[in-house]
């Protein structure tokens, strides 16, 4: 039976409060990048209890949350990278004038790599970071992977379309997908099919992924926390002046080449990037991985006012290719290392070569876990023994955090300042981007009204 109807002109009662068991008590969202730092911190703490106090199990806990998380990762690295690669080809054509678009985000790609290893090499020559290590050749050994300019160059093109899944080759599914992606240009509308088909895939294992990135700051924990545990502090201080090097260098890049090219060439305050574009850097740091970060990547740079069909090009074609951290600042300062242990003196010929590599050989890194090959490649450059990476690859997990951050925060400079020069960045969004939270829908569209790239200035 309802409720008599309250007289006209008197007020309304007063609505009663809710039930407590109806509502219930609601325990407020923590953000993304607070989850990743409270993950960073217990990891430390649990690390070295593992290892101070001889905690088997800990240490095995670890090592397994840690080996999970990057698993799940890399089990969606080949297709989503074929299926990005191609699907990111494939709507250049929806953007005008989609070749310089593509020509100027290679040349920025190209300039602050080249800015990246001038300061990698100025930090190795002003400290020397081989010297004072007690290491010796002896204690240098022959990596299991090698990189030289003809295995770059031959391994590009796989035997088969299998093995580059199976291995993990990303060059090689790269080089099908490009192929793939041109072939489908040409065949036009009869392509469209298959294009719906991988539209639709990529979607689906994105929306995998974003799952698997939902548990980082588990992973954080596990990753962090075996790497105290495993390597303990002993080992870094060994490598103190090359671990600081690093460190420093992508530093210099992430928090002052990069906000000085946004305020300078994009003119966009570099605060707001930084806001926007954190929770890309956090995950790269936890997850080591340019690739499996790449949705992360992708969703930030929409949000911070890249038209979507540019940005679905330039992420992926970034996360395979550009590496301030792997391919510049870490091979400079790692041949200088190198050189100094095996008594080597290097020339203006070797550094220009160092730099040469690093803005044309990034591709080789791949965007996956670590940067041997692109090392050997390097070494087998300016002809340094190769035993030299041996040297290196204790320490190189702990390096790797800082150098794939920094590859990832590169990768979204220079589709910001190339969008800023052709007057297609929306600059409103850009100024009200906020951090991105993984509980958001990431299918949602950005903005209705970026659907489509205006024509550049």
């Amino acid at each position: 039976m309802s409720a008599n109807p309250a007289p006209t002109g008197s007020p309304a009662p007063a609505e009663s409060p809710a039930p407590t068991g109806s509502t219930g008590f609601r325990i407020p969202k923590v953000p993304f990048w607070v989850q990743i730092v409270a993950g960073l911190v217990l990891g430390v703490l649990l690390g070295w209890l593992a290892r101070s106090q001889h905690i088997h199990w800990l240490y095995t806990t670890l090592d397994e949350i840690g080996s999970l998380f990057v698993q799940l990762l890399k089990l969606a690295v080949g297709p989503l990278v074929f299926f990005a690669i191609l699907i990111s080809i494939t709507n250049l054509r929806k953007v005008n004038n989609a070749a310089r678009l593509a020509t100027r985000t290679l040349l920025w790609f190209m300039i602050t790599s080249l800015i990246a290893v001038a300061i990698g090499l100025a930090i190795g020559l002003i400290t020397n970071p081989g010297s004072g290590t007690g290491l010796t050749p002896k204690d240098g050994k022959l990596p299991q992977h090698t990189g030289s300019w003809i295995d770059f160059l031959t391994g590009i093109v796989p035997t088969d379309v299998v093995t580059p899944f199976t291995e993990l080759n990303v060059l090689q599914i790269v080089f099908m997908a490009a192929i793939a992606g041109i072939a489908a240009l040409k065949l036009g509308e009869r392509a469209k099919p298959i294009l719906t088909i991988s539209e639709a895939v990529l979607e689906l294992l994105q929306k995998a992924l974003w799952w698997v990135i939902r548990l980082a700051p588990l992973g954080t924990i596990g990753l962090i926390g075996f790497a105290i545990a495993d390597y303990g502090w002993d080992l870094i201080s060994q490598y103190a002046t090359f671990t600081a090097d690093v460190y420093v260098g992508c530093a210099l890049v992430l928090f002052g080449v990069y906000p000085l090219l946004l305020a300078t060439v994009a003119k966009v305050n570099p605060i707001q990037f930084y806001k926007g574009a954190w929770p890309a850097i956090q995950l790269a740091f936890v997850s080591r991985s340019s690739v499996g970060t790449m949705p992360v990547t992708q969703k930030v740079t929409e949000r911070l006012g890249v038209p979507k069909e540019y940005t679905s090009f330039a992420v992926p074609f970034g996360a395979t290719t550009k590496m301030d951290g792997c391919a510049a600042i870490y091979p400079a300062l790692a041949a200088i290392f190198i050189a100094q242990i095996f008594d080597v003196h290097l020339g203006i010929q070797d550094y220009l070569l160092i730099a040469f590599v690093s803005v044309v050989g990034s591709a080789a890194t791949a965007g996956l876990t670590g940067a041997t090959v692109m090392l050997t490649l390097t070494l087998s450059t300016l002809g340094l023994p190769l035993e030299g990476v041996g040297l290196l690859l204790a320490i190189d997990p702990i390096l790797d955090m800082m150098r794939t951050a920094t590859n990832v925060a590169g990768q979204i400079v220079a589709p910001l300042i190339v969008a800023a020069r052709e007057n297609i960045l929306d600059r409103d969004a850009y100024d009200s981007a906020t951090s991105l939270n993984p509980d958001e829908n990431p299918d949602e569209n950005v903005a209705e009204d970026r659907h489509r790239v205006p024509v550049a200035a």
